[in-house]
């Protein structure tokens, strides 16, 4: 407890160096996840060659894959778009799968019925299948945010600055404190992040609160 009140401001400053590269990604993955889920709902026979794809891209090592990045795309290997790239991948594997899950999930039904209602393809996306999928994508999300926020530890292996530095530091050093600091830090950061995502998605979705009452 000495090591952290003398160092608040260490871990505050790593806390949102943390943050700044989880965030960008998580958003990404979700955002770019949703039409490859589409697809994969839509026409049915590319649905195992994109949930394989997805499969084998997540199984690639973190830290191979933080150190050949930028010989593909020329950043710098500690520049933090290379981690924010690297874990958008991550993200996005794990994403995918929810995504097509959830759009499938919208039963046959519903769509012919939202069609003969007057809605077009587009309008029918956003205003019936994408509220319907919603808690199944907020799952998936919650499982993509948690396992960023773990995975950002990684790059501290690089040099970059997020709450995986204090591990690196304080094995270093031999100061387990500080050790410990890093780990009930991310730990906690992960619970906050998944605790706003839940609290987000009420928000959002309304109905789903009024379906459990």
């Amino acid at each position: 407890m000495t090591w952290v009140l003398a160092n608040l401001e260490l871990i505050g400053s790593q806390t949102l160096s943390h943050l700044l590269l989880a965030i960008p990604a998580i958003v990404l993955s979700f955002v770019l996840a949703i039409p490859l889920g589409w697809f994969a709902a839509t026409y049915r026979w590319s649905r195992p060659t994109l949930l394989t794809a997805a499969g084998l891209l997540y199984a690639i090592p973190s830290l191979p894959l933080f150190v050949v990045l930028p010989t593909i795309f020329g950043f710098g290997v500690r520049d933090a778009l290379n981690v924010v790239v690297a874990l958008t991948l991550y993200g996005l594997a794990l994403m995918v799968r929810s995504a097509a899950d959830a759009l499938a999930s919208v039963s046959a039904p519903v769509r012919l019925s939202s069609t003969a209602l007057g809605y077009s393809a587009l309008g029918r996306f956003w205003r019936v299948e994408l509220p319907l999928a919603g808690p199944v994508l907020l799952a998936g999300l919650r499982v993509v945010a948690v396992s960023t926020i773990s995975l950002v530890t990684v790059s501290s292996l690089l040099g970059v600055d997020n709450l995986g530095m204090l591990f690196v530091d304080g094995f270093q050093r031999g100061i387990m404190a500080e050790v410990l600091t890093g780990i009930v830090a991310t730990v906690v950061l992960a619970i906050a992040v998944d605790g706003l995502l839940v609290l987000l998605g009420r928000a959002l979705m309304p109905w789903t609160r009024a379906r459990r009452a």
